[in-house]
Protein backbone atom coordinates (compact mmCIF):
# COMPACT_ATOMS: atom_id res chain seq x y z
CA UNK A 1 0.00 0.00 0.00
CA UNK A 2 1.55 3.30 -1.05
CA UNK A 3 1.06 6.45 1.03
CA UNK A 4 -1.98 8.55 0.16
CA UNK A 5 0.00 11.73 -0.47
CA UNK A 6 1.63 10.13 -3.52
CA UNK A 7 -1.77 10.22 -5.23
CA UNK A 8 -2.44 13.84 -4.34
CA UNK A 9 -2.19 16.12 -7.35
CA UNK A 10 0.29 18.98 -7.33
CA UNK A 11 -2.60 21.44 -7.52
CA UNK A 12 -4.39 19.91 -4.52
CA UNK A 13 -1.16 19.69 -2.52
CA UNK A 14 -0.43 23.37 -3.12
CA UNK A 15 -4.02 24.28 -2.23
CA UNK A 16 -3.72 22.46 1.12
CA UNK A 17 -0.46 24.25 1.88
CA UNK A 18 -2.02 27.61 1.05
CA UNK A 19 -5.07 26.98 3.24
CA UNK A 20 -2.93 25.86 6.15
CA UNK A 21 -0.52 28.75 5.62
CA UNK A 22 -3.41 31.21 5.81
CA UNK A 23 -4.19 29.92 9.28
CA UNK A 24 -0.90 31.33 10.56
CA UNK A 25 -2.17 34.89 10.09
CA UNK A 26 -4.82 34.31 12.77
CA UNK A 27 -3.79 30.98 14.17
CA UNK A 28 -6.49 28.40 14.87
CA UNK A 29 -4.47 25.25 14.22
CA UNK A 30 -5.15 23.82 17.68
CA UNK A 31 -7.91 23.97 20.26
CA UNK A 32 -6.46 27.09 21.86
CA UNK A 33 -7.76 29.18 18.93
CA UNK A 34 -5.45 32.00 20.02
CA UNK A 35 -5.94 33.87 16.68
CA UNK A 36 -2.44 35.36 16.90
CA UNK A 37 -0.62 36.37 13.72
CA UNK A 38 2.31 33.99 13.94
CA UNK A 39 4.20 35.90 11.24
CA UNK A 40 4.47 38.73 13.78
CA UNK A 41 4.66 37.06 17.18
CA UNK A 42 4.47 33.74 18.97
CA UNK A 43 1.20 31.95 19.57
CA UNK A 44 -0.07 30.44 22.81
CA UNK A 45 2.04 27.39 21.91
CA UNK A 46 5.16 29.61 22.14
CA UNK A 47 5.88 28.96 18.46
CA UNK A 48 6.38 31.62 15.83
CA UNK A 49 6.54 31.35 12.08
CA UNK A 50 9.76 29.35 11.76
CA UNK A 51 9.75 25.64 12.56
CA UNK A 52 11.95 24.58 15.44
CA UNK A 53 13.23 21.00 15.54
CA UNK A 54 14.67 19.40 18.65
CA UNK A 55 16.01 16.21 17.05
CA UNK A 56 15.50 13.66 14.29
CA UNK A 57 16.56 10.02 14.23
CA UNK A 58 15.36 6.42 13.75
CA UNK A 59 13.36 5.74 16.90
CA UNK A 60 13.23 2.18 18.21
CA UNK A 61 11.22 2.98 21.34
CA UNK A 62 7.90 3.64 19.60
CA UNK A 63 5.13 1.05 19.16
CA UNK A 64 6.50 -2.03 17.43
CA UNK A 65 4.08 -1.67 14.50
CA UNK A 66 5.90 1.57 13.68
CA UNK A 67 9.45 0.46 14.47
CA UNK A 68 9.98 -2.84 12.64
CA UNK A 69 13.63 -3.43 11.76
CA UNK A 70 14.47 0.04 10.48
CA UNK A 71 12.94 2.25 13.13
CA UNK A 72 10.39 5.04 12.99
CA UNK A 73 11.85 8.17 11.42
CA UNK A 74 11.02 10.66 14.15
CA UNK A 75 11.22 14.43 13.86
CA UNK A 76 10.69 16.01 17.28
CA UNK A 77 9.18 19.49 16.98
CA UNK A 78 9.80 22.08 19.70
CA UNK A 79 7.04 23.72 21.77
CA UNK A 80 3.53 22.39 22.29
CA UNK A 81 -0.17 23.22 22.21
CA UNK A 82 -0.60 21.97 25.79
CA UNK A 83 1.25 22.79 28.99
CA UNK A 84 1.09 19.48 30.84
CA UNK A 85 2.40 19.94 34.37
CA UNK A 86 3.91 16.42 34.38
CA UNK A 87 5.50 16.47 30.89
CA UNK A 88 8.45 14.10 30.58
CA UNK A 89 9.81 16.04 27.59
CA UNK A 90 9.30 19.48 29.12
CA UNK A 91 12.62 20.90 27.93
CA UNK A 92 11.37 20.42 24.36
CA UNK A 93 7.68 21.15 24.85
CA UNK A 94 7.83 24.01 27.35
CA UNK A 95 11.22 25.68 26.98
CA UNK A 96 11.43 25.34 23.20
CA UNK A 97 14.67 23.38 23.15
CA UNK A 98 15.64 23.03 19.49
CA UNK A 99 16.89 24.88 16.42
CA UNK A 100 15.12 26.67 13.61
CA UNK A 101 14.75 24.63 10.43
CA UNK A 102 13.40 25.64 7.03
CA UNK A 103 10.85 23.59 5.11
CA UNK A 104 13.62 22.56 2.70
CA UNK A 105 15.84 21.38 5.55
CA UNK A 106 13.05 19.29 7.06
CA UNK A 107 12.34 17.78 3.63
CA UNK A 108 16.01 16.77 3.38
CA UNK A 109 15.75 15.20 6.85
CA UNK A 110 12.72 13.16 5.80
CA UNK A 111 14.51 11.90 2.70
CA UNK A 112 17.55 10.96 4.78
CA UNK A 113 15.44 9.00 7.27
CA UNK A 114 13.89 7.11 4.37
CA UNK A 115 17.33 6.44 2.86
CA UNK A 116 18.66 4.84 6.04
CA UNK A 117 15.70 2.45 6.21
CA UNK A 118 13.01 3.99 8.41
CA UNK A 119 9.53 2.61 7.79
CA UNK A 120 7.73 5.93 8.20
CA UNK A 121 8.19 9.61 8.96
CA UNK A 122 6.97 10.34 12.47
CA UNK A 123 6.09 13.99 13.16
CA UNK A 124 6.14 14.36 16.96
CA UNK A 125 4.03 17.27 18.30
CA UNK A 126 3.27 18.59 14.79
CA UNK A 127 0.04 20.55 15.36
CA UNK A 128 1.45 24.06 15.66
CA UNK A 129 3.77 23.52 12.68
CA UNK A 130 1.31 21.70 10.41
CA UNK A 131 1.49 24.27 7.55
CA UNK A 132 5.28 24.15 7.47
CA UNK A 133 5.40 20.36 7.71
CA UNK A 134 2.94 19.86 4.86
CA UNK A 135 5.02 22.20 2.72
CA UNK A 136 8.11 20.17 3.65
CA UNK A 137 6.28 17.00 2.66
CA UNK A 138 5.37 18.47 -0.71
CA UNK A 139 9.07 19.21 -1.31
CA UNK A 140 10.13 15.76 -0.07
CA UNK A 141 7.57 14.06 -2.31
CA UNK A 142 9.18 15.76 -5.31
CA UNK A 143 12.51 14.42 -4.04
CA UNK A 144 11.28 10.82 -3.91
CA UNK A 145 9.74 10.34 -0.48
CA UNK A 146 7.41 7.34 -0.51
CA UNK A 147 6.91 6.16 3.09
CA UNK A 148 3.86 6.95 5.29
CA UNK A 149 3.51 9.99 7.51
CA UNK A 150 2.71 9.42 11.19
CA UNK A 151 0.94 12.37 12.79
CA UNK A 152 2.00 11.91 16.43
CA UNK A 153 -0.04 14.47 18.35
CA UNK A 154 -1.11 15.35 21.86
CA UNK A 155 -4.70 15.32 20.62
CA UNK A 156 -5.48 19.02 21.01
CA UNK A 157 -5.91 19.61 17.27
CA UNK A 158 -8.70 21.64 15.71
CA UNK A 159 -11.06 19.51 13.65
CA UNK A 160 -10.61 21.88 10.70
CA UNK A 161 -6.84 21.38 10.71
CA UNK A 162 -7.28 17.61 10.65
CA UNK A 163 -9.73 17.88 7.74
CA UNK A 164 -7.03 19.63 5.70
CA UNK A 165 -4.76 16.61 6.23
CA UNK A 166 -7.16 14.18 4.57
CA UNK A 167 -5.21 12.30 1.91
CA UNK A 168 -1.89 13.51 3.31
CA UNK A 169 -1.52 11.65 6.61
CA UNK A 170 -1.86 7.86 6.57
CA UNK A 171 -1.26 7.06 10.24
CA UNK A 172 -2.71 9.20 13.01
CA UNK A 173 -1.33 8.59 16.49
CA UNK A 174 -3.10 10.94 18.92
CA UNK A 175 -3.06 10.97 22.67
CA UNK A 176 -6.38 11.08 24.43
CA UNK A 177 -5.16 12.44 27.75
CA UNK A 178 -8.33 13.01 29.79
CA UNK A 179 -11.99 12.15 29.95
CA UNK A 180 -13.05 15.64 31.04
CA UNK A 181 -12.45 19.29 30.25
CA UNK A 182 -11.90 20.05 33.93
CA UNK A 183 -8.80 17.88 34.29
CA UNK A 184 -7.50 19.07 30.93
CA UNK A 185 -7.62 22.60 32.30
CA UNK A 186 -6.06 21.72 35.65
CA UNK A 187 -3.22 19.56 34.40
CA UNK A 188 -2.61 20.67 30.79
CA UNK A 189 -3.81 24.30 31.00
CA UNK A 190 -6.25 24.12 28.08
CA UNK A 191 -9.95 24.90 28.41
CA UNK A 192 -11.73 22.17 26.47
CA UNK A 193 -9.36 19.25 25.94
CA UNK A 194 -11.99 16.50 26.09
CA UNK A 195 -14.33 18.21 23.63
CA UNK A 196 -11.57 19.16 21.18
CA UNK A 197 -9.77 15.82 21.26
CA UNK A 198 -12.95 13.79 20.67
CA UNK A 199 -13.83 15.81 17.56
CA UNK A 200 -10.27 15.60 16.23
CA UNK A 201 -9.90 11.86 16.81
CA UNK A 202 -13.30 11.12 15.26
CA UNK A 203 -12.23 13.01 12.14
CA UNK A 204 -8.95 11.08 12.08
CA UNK A 205 -10.84 7.79 12.23
CA UNK A 206 -13.24 8.92 9.50
CA UNK A 207 -10.27 9.56 7.21
CA UNK A 208 -8.08 6.49 7.80
CA UNK A 209 -10.18 3.94 9.70
CA UNK A 210 -8.79 1.25 11.97
CA UNK A 211 -5.10 0.41 11.90
CA UNK A 212 -3.96 -1.71 8.97
CA UNK A 213 -0.81 -3.78 9.43
CA UNK A 214 1.05 -5.47 6.56
CA UNK A 215 2.48 -8.98 6.42
CA UNK A 216 5.74 -7.73 7.94
CA UNK A 217 3.98 -6.41 11.05
CA UNK A 218 4.33 -2.76 10.04
CA UNK A 219 1.46 -0.26 10.18
CA UNK A 220 0.59 1.20 6.79
CA UNK A 221 -2.55 3.22 7.50
CA UNK A 222 -5.09 3.92 10.22
CA UNK A 223 -5.59 5.19 13.75
CA UNK A 224 -3.42 4.22 16.72
CA UNK A 225 -4.44 5.86 20.01
CA UNK A 226 -2.24 6.43 23.03
CA UNK A 227 -3.51 6.86 26.57
CA UNK A 228 -1.21 7.52 29.52
CA UNK A 229 -2.58 6.20 32.80
CA UNK A 230 -2.26 8.77 35.58
CA UNK A 231 -2.44 8.09 39.34
CA UNK A 232 -5.69 8.49 41.24
CA UNK A 233 -7.74 8.22 38.02
CA UNK A 234 -6.82 11.79 37.02
CA UNK A 235 -7.08 10.79 33.35
CA UNK A 236 -10.58 9.29 33.84
CA UNK A 237 -9.30 6.40 31.79
CA UNK A 238 -12.39 4.18 31.70
CA UNK A 239 -14.37 7.05 30.19
CA UNK A 240 -11.69 7.43 27.50
CA UNK A 241 -11.75 3.71 26.67
CA UNK A 242 -15.55 3.70 26.49
CA UNK A 243 -15.48 6.62 24.06
CA UNK A 244 -13.03 4.76 21.82
CA UNK A 245 -15.05 1.54 21.82
CA UNK A 246 -18.51 3.09 21.56
CA UNK A 247 -17.94 6.15 19.35
CA UNK A 248 -15.04 5.02 17.15
CA UNK A 249 -14.59 1.27 16.80
CA UNK A 250 -14.03 -1.81 18.92
CA UNK A 251 -11.31 -2.62 16.38
CA UNK A 252 -9.38 0.48 17.48
CA UNK A 253 -5.76 -0.04 18.51
CA UNK A 254 -5.00 1.54 21.88
CA UNK A 255 -1.65 1.73 23.64
CA UNK A 256 -2.46 1.98 27.34
CA UNK A 257 0.79 3.35 28.73
CA UNK A 258 2.07 2.72 32.25
CA UNK A 259 5.26 4.82 32.27
CA UNK A 260 4.01 7.83 34.23
CA UNK A 261 6.59 9.22 36.63
CA UNK A 262 6.42 12.58 38.42
CA UNK A 263 8.29 15.07 36.23
CA UNK A 264 8.47 18.81 35.55
CA UNK A 265 5.97 20.57 37.85
CA UNK A 266 4.18 17.44 39.11
CA UNK A 267 5.64 18.06 42.58
CA UNK A 268 3.17 20.96 42.95
CA UNK A 269 0.24 18.51 42.84
CA UNK A 270 -0.05 15.99 45.66
CA UNK A 271 -2.19 13.65 43.54
CA UNK A 272 0.60 13.40 40.93
CA UNK A 273 3.47 12.66 43.30
CA UNK A 274 3.60 8.89 42.75
CA UNK A 275 3.82 6.46 39.83
CA UNK A 276 0.71 4.45 39.05
CA UNK A 277 0.17 1.16 40.83
CA UNK A 278 -0.01 -2.21 39.12
CA UNK A 279 -3.63 -2.47 40.26
CA UNK A 280 -4.50 0.81 38.53
CA UNK A 281 -2.92 -0.40 35.31
CA UNK A 282 -4.37 -3.94 35.30
CA UNK A 283 -7.85 -2.53 35.95
CA UNK A 284 -7.66 -0.63 32.66
CA UNK A 285 -6.18 -3.54 30.74
CA UNK A 286 -9.13 -5.63 31.90
CA UNK A 287 -11.54 -2.86 30.90
CA UNK A 288 -10.03 -2.67 27.41
CA UNK A 289 -10.39 -6.42 27.01
CA UNK A 290 -14.04 -6.31 28.10
CA UNK A 291 -14.66 -3.57 25.52
CA UNK A 292 -12.90 -5.65 22.82
CA UNK A 293 -10.18 -3.10 22.06
CA UNK A 294 -6.89 -4.13 20.46
CA UNK A 295 -3.70 -3.68 22.44
CA UNK A 296 -0.41 -5.57 22.25
CA UNK A 297 2.26 -2.88 22.22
Amino acid sequence: MEPSYLSLSETDFKSRVEKLWDKLTSCDLCGNQCNINRFEKKGSCNAGFRMEVSSSFPHYGEERVLVGSGGSGTIFLSNCTCKCVYCQNWTISQTGEGKEASEEEVAITMLFLQKIGCHNINWVSPTHYTPQLVKSLMIAKEGGLKIPIVYNTGGYDSEDTIKLLDGIVDIYMPDIKYGSNENGLKYSKVNDYWDVSRKAVKEMHTQVGDLKINNYGIAEKGLLIRHLVLPNDIAESEKVLEFIANRLSTDSYVNIMDQYRPCFNASEYEELLRPITRREYIKLIDKAEVLGLHRGF
